[in-house]
């Protein structure tokens, strides 16, 4: 049997990749399973319950319209548990009958700056892997932990192996092989560098199912309806794509037949999920926890967050796309209606994080295309406004949960609220803004922008 060694078994995976190779053994081609374990020490008691259910776990999947479904998921066949040395993951990723190693990690996990660099100083957690690799130890970045897995599997002569990214992030797999290949180049080791260079291909690829993290009523409902007592139960919505560009260097499954577009290039797909779905999604998050909602769907059904959403998408995002081979039209108003479902009660918590990651890699380049064609962006600053707006009530502690944000540094973020002009010192950020850093249409455009989202919000709060 083959394996696809997956490192990050969250939610996500569990509904999306782990279900199209699940169909894949349904329809009778079993020579493909999954092996999957974490780099970090999280998760700890999902990765007991599915070591406990030998994989085995329940995903309920809900329509718009409310119709709930029940299926049980065996394609992962091995259930690898977390040490810190990462052992048993090595192990598996240096087994030759390893084909594929895929990851999970969110797209703040990636470290890359605007010019798909690593960003060293920033992140202290990288500089800390990298000097855990040196000496010896496993890493536990994406970049560490591949490195701890392709060097020994390297020294095992296992023979290529395809890496395989799942996130959302704009040319996954180039960009994430450019951060391995310059973390290796950081370590000084050449002969690594070469191996993974001709024994590894990274195929870009779009994945879209909405996965909120799954909440103790989930299991309740799975048991009622099944009788299981499930402690690995999840739910996702129906709706389920994934786009992957075809180069495999060792072999894959028959994805083509249970649904996976299987295509030459993944671009046009990408820049519309990006652009059209995740952008939209951060938009309905940030302004919905503005006025008070926790649930995604609340937002998406207030008619003014839906209009900022849709203005958005059709006045600035959808121009700077076209030709494109998607309905784009279409396609925004199938994202609206997958986005006002209740049954998934998405939270906002989940979709607003991140946002110092997904403002540079899912919202500005919409900004960077209306610049470079000299048409207006006045429709899409709205968004960064938003999370401007946001960040303000999160410096004054008003955010009534934890936000998380691996790309943000707390004191630039800070000072950022404190500055006599928040405005320009947050369009000063380069972290945010790359190259269009204080760009005197961009100020201009975040300062309509902000004006009218504090009296959107002022409109509904009185604040």
């Amino acid at each position: 049997m083959n394996f696809i060694l997956h490192l990050g078994l969250g939610s996500f995976h569990r509904a999306h990749q782990a279900v199209y190779v699940h169909a894949l053994r349904q329809q009778g081609d079993t020579g493909w399973a999954i092996a999957g374990g974490n780099l970090r020490p999280d998760m700890a008691d999902t990765i007991a319950a599915l070591q406990a259910q030998d994989g085995r776990y329940t995903l309920e999947t809900v329509t718009p319209q409310g119709e709930r479904n029940y299926t049980v998921i065996e394609s992962i066949q091995r259930v690898i548990p977390y040490q810190d040395d990462l052992a048993p993951l090595v192990a598996m990723g240096a087994d030759p009958a390893t084909r594929i190693i895929s990851f999970t990690v969110t797209e703040a996990g990636y470290y890359l700056d605007a010019q798909n660099q690593l960003d060293w100083p920033t992140f202290t957690d990288l500089r800390a892997d990298l000097a855990a690799v040196k000496a010896g130890q496993a890493g536990h970045t994406i970049y560490g932990g591949l490195v701890s897995i392709l060097r020994a599997r390297r020294a095992a002569g296992a023979g290529a192996v395809t890496l395989m990214n799942c996130d959302n992030l704009r040319h996954n797999g180039d960009r994430s092989r450019g951060g391995l290949l310059q973390f290796i180049e950081a370590l000084g080791d050449a002969p690594l560098k070469e191996w993974v260079e001709r024994n590894t291909t990274s195929p870009n690829a779009m994945v879209d199912r909405i996965t909120p993290r799954p909440t103790p009523d989930v299991a309740e409902r799975v048991k009622a309806a099944t009788g299981w007592d499930d402690k690995a139960a999840l739910m996702g919505e129906s709706f389920i794509q994934w786009v992957i560009e075809d180069d495999f260097i060792a072999g894959r499954p028959a994805w083509e037949t249970v649904g996976v577009e299987m295509v030459q290039s993944v671009q046009a797909h990408e820049e519309a999920k990006i652009r059209l779905l995740n952008a939209t999604h951060s938009c309905i998050a940030w302004a919905g926890t503005l006025v008070g909602y926790q649930y995604i769907h609340e937002g998406t059904h207030d008619a003014a967050i839906r209009q900022m959403a849709y203005e958005y998408v059709t006045d600035d995002a959808i121009p700077v796309l076209l030709p494109c081979p998607i309905d784009l039209a279409r396609y925004r108003d199938v994202v609206l209606d997958r986005f006002g479902n209740p049954a998934i009660a998405d939270t906002n918590q989940r979709v607003a994080m991140d946002a110092f990651s997904k403002i540079p890699g899912m919202i500005a380049p919409t900004i960077r295309d209306q610049l470079a064609r000299g048409g207006s962006f006045d429709s899409v600053a709205v968004l960064p406004a938003l999370f401007l707006a946001y960040l303000q009530r999160w410096h004054a502690g008003q955010i009534p949960y934890t936000y998380q944000d691996q790309a943000m540094d707390p004191a630039v973020a800070h000072a950022i609220c404190d500055a006599a002009d928040p405005v320009a010192a947050f369009a000063a950020d380069t972290t945010l803004w790359g190259e269009m850093a204080s760009h005197p249409r961009l100020v201009d455009a975040l300062r309509k922008a902000y004006a009218r989202v504090l009296a959107f919000v002022a409109q509904r709060t009185g604040a």
